[in-house]
């Protein structure tokens, strides 16, 4: 039996922001599921099934944060299911509300993921002592610093790349209302002259600690019929992972990005993503994995997706633009940043992307990662149903 075609028709995010001290969890987890429901002309009474994801407990220090948010988000009496898997869980939380519905095991989900990094300490909870070396890390940066030098030893790339990448995605996020860093005064000196935290990289470099919520109403042929405006239908998706260490792994390049690229562009019918794809909204935590994974995802060779960024390939008036809402680099509450990518590459293929939208994108990616570089999660989204 064929597949259930799978539509995107509802998508809400909150104002990421460092603190939303006006809100609870539930508040903000129920502001983001409201705005997607409106967005689809829909009412709790039409969702058949909640999927709900973020980043680790220890994170916030609430266990099992699903029970409690069932009722904020009409699940009371409906199946609920939790998704983690680091942080590439909002994009995986996505893609298993998906399944259902091309399962045709529910017609219409409501999928939703969050962090409210104010109440947590993720520095320190992404502190943990890897096996069998000293713990002398610093948050993410640490760990991923070593691999970004391996990229540029094995690249030739030169140390400017890191601070265009940067300066691109913080413009990109003024065009972007929900974008937490909204930097009005952004220069490339600016970005070039801060603080080095994990050599090579800078303080304007990483990705910011935000609160904030995305949800997406996704349904069935039937509930695309009835709604109010152009879906963005799902041509591809799929989840790989591998081992955070094991002999042989290639940190700069892993072998799971790019089966799990290679398994969407399959499914898509995609053979040259570099010319057939009109975007991607791509997980980029520290400005250096743009073109890392510009690579992995095969839209560039080996040792060539620094030219792509130097080349200004991925601005938002380029040939293939790159985090056109501004990315993880200028929004980041980790559980719920990869689905924000995916959202953003349906917000673009449905024309409703407002002052970041790109001219005439019909096929977008939506990616995220997540762990050290073990989870991937990635799907591609389209004006028309798988097919046409």
């Amino acid at each position: 039996m064929s597949k259930e075609p799978v539509a995107v028709v509802g998508i809400g995010q909150t104002k990421h922001v460092a603190a939303r001290r006006d809100l609870s969890i539930a508040g903000l987890v129920r502001e983001a599921a409201q705005r997607a429901l409106d967005d689809a002309e829909l009412t709790w009474a039409d969702i058949d099934a909640v999927v709900i994801g973020k980043a680790p407990d220890f994170f916030e220090g609430v266990m099992m944060p699903e029970l409690y948010l069932a009722d904020a988000l009409g699940a009371v009496g409906k199946p609920m299911l939790r998704v983690h898997t680091a942080g590439s869980v909002g994009g995986s939380t996505a893609l298993v509300a998906a399944n259902l519905v091309a399962a045709r095991v529910h017609g219409t989900v409501l999928t939703l993921a969050f962090e409210k990094q104010s109440e947590s300490n993720a520095m320190w909870g992404l502190s943990l002592p890897i096996p069998f070396q000293q713990p002398l890390l610093a948050g993410a940066g640490g760990f991923f610093a070593p691999h970004i030098r391996a990229y540029m030893r094995r690249s030739g790339a030169p140390e400017s790349i890191g601070a265009l990448v940067a300066y691109k995605d913080r413009r990109n996020a003024l065009k972007n209302p929900y974008a937490h860093l909204h930097e009005h005064d952004i220069t490339l000196e600016k970005v070039t002259a801060s603080p080095m935290l994990w050599d090579p990289i800078r303080y304007s470099e990483t990705c910011p600690s935000s609160d904030g919520a995305c949800a997406m109403i996704l349904t069935d042929r039937a509930g695309a019929a009835r709604a109010p405006r152009p879906p963005a239908w799902m041509l591809g998706g799929a989840m790989r992972s591998e081992p955070t260490l094991f002999a042989g792994k290639d940190f700069v390049s892993p072998q799971a990005g790019q089966d799990c690229a290679a398994d969407v562009y399959r499914q898509a019918g995609i053979t040259d993503p570099r010319r057939e794809i009109d975007g991607a909204e791509i997980y980029v935590p520290f400005s250096w994995y743009e073109p890392m994974w510009l690579e992995n995802l095969g839209f560039a060779g080996e040792g060539e997706g620094w030219k792509l960024t130097e080349a200004g390939v991925t601005e938002l008036d380029g040939d293939l633009p790159v985090n056109m809402s501004g990315g993880v680099l200028s929004t980041n509450p980790i559980g719920a940043s990869g689905m924000i990518r995916f959202a953003e590459a349906a917000l673009q293929v449905r024309g409703q992307a407002g002052e970041h939208q790109v001219d005439g994108a019909r096929r977008v990616l939506g990616h995220a990662y997540g762990g050290g570089s073990q989870f991937f999660s990635m799907w591609l989204v389209g004006a028309q149903p798988p097919g046409s």
